[in-house]
């Protein structure tokens, strides 16, 4: 089994080595493919106007001066394109991807693009919190994603349908176990602009969320699996149309 392995923190990310580490528990014949710089945010973004860099630092291992996309198609169009991967690997993200996440990922954005070129493809990411910020769990994903992958890879992945991986903030053996999940909805309230000023008196801007104590997460969803220390595990499809308003939108408009 051939796999491509990607991110969004960029080529020099720990959590790189971790998917790396990840990948090869489950293949000898696993390739890199990442962001020469971080990524993070960029989320389905594509470069059109500016040329790709590739640059082989390794055997094995190129980065592109690009996005997660960018890597994706470089790596299966043009690194692998006489035998294209089996499998693409993005993340292990430094931070969780859930609810709102999914739509700004460069992570998710990396299985996205996999799966569109018909491979399929799992995004992985690792959950940390004002304790961990410095150290995150990344013995978490070493140790229980291989199986998990394994699991998924052997019941086979539909069609346009990529797979959501967030491991808990806490060490492999307080993991509760594995919980089928859907994309979560956090408050909206919590997303807030931090004005500050420069040295010379100009403002600027950071986005950033409120400290405060978040609603409880609905249950089934991936916020309420990483609160209970469980693996979440998120089917995503490509295919976003709300069929239900469609067909009242139908009948509207016929």
């Amino acid at each position: 089994m051939r796999i491509l392995v990607t991110n969004d923190d960029g080529i020099h990310a720990p959590g790189l080595e971790v998917c790396i580490e990840i990948a090869r528990a489950l293949s000898d014949d696993v390739w890199i493919v990442a962001p020469e710089t971080d990524q993070s945010g960029v989320a389905h973004s594509l470069s059109l106007n500016d040329p790709l860099r590739l640059r082989e630092v390794s055997d094995k291992r190129y980065a592109v001066k690009g996005t997660p996309t960018d890597c994706v198609i470089m790596g299966a169009r043009h690194i692998l394109v006489d035998h294209k991967p089996d499998l693409v690997l993005s993340g292990v993200n430094r931070g969780q991807n859930v609810a709102e996440d999914v739509t700004y990922s460069g992570t998710i954005a990396g299985a996205i693009e996999g799966t569109i070129l018909g491979i399929p493809s799992i995004a992985l990411s690792q959950a940390y919190g004002p304790a961990s910020r410095e150290k995150p769990h990344w013995d978490t994903g070493i140790r229980h994603a291989p199986d998990l992958i394994r699991q998924l890879l052997a019941e086979g992945l539909p069609r346009d349908v990529l797979i959501n991986i967030n491991f808990p903030d806490c060490p492999p053996d307080a993991v509760k176990g594995i919980a089928i999940t859907s994309q979560g909805k956090r408050d909206p309230g919590l997303l807030k602009i931090d004005p500050r000023h420069d040295g010379r008196g100009n403002p600027y801007f950071w986005i950033a969320f409120e400290r405060r104590q978040q609603s409880t997460p609905g249950n089934g969803t991936d916020l309420a699996a990483l609160a209970d220390s469980r693996v979440a595990v998120t089917p995503l499809r490509l295919d976003l149309t709300d069929e239900p308003f469609m067909t009242r939108l139908a009948a509207i408009f016929d």
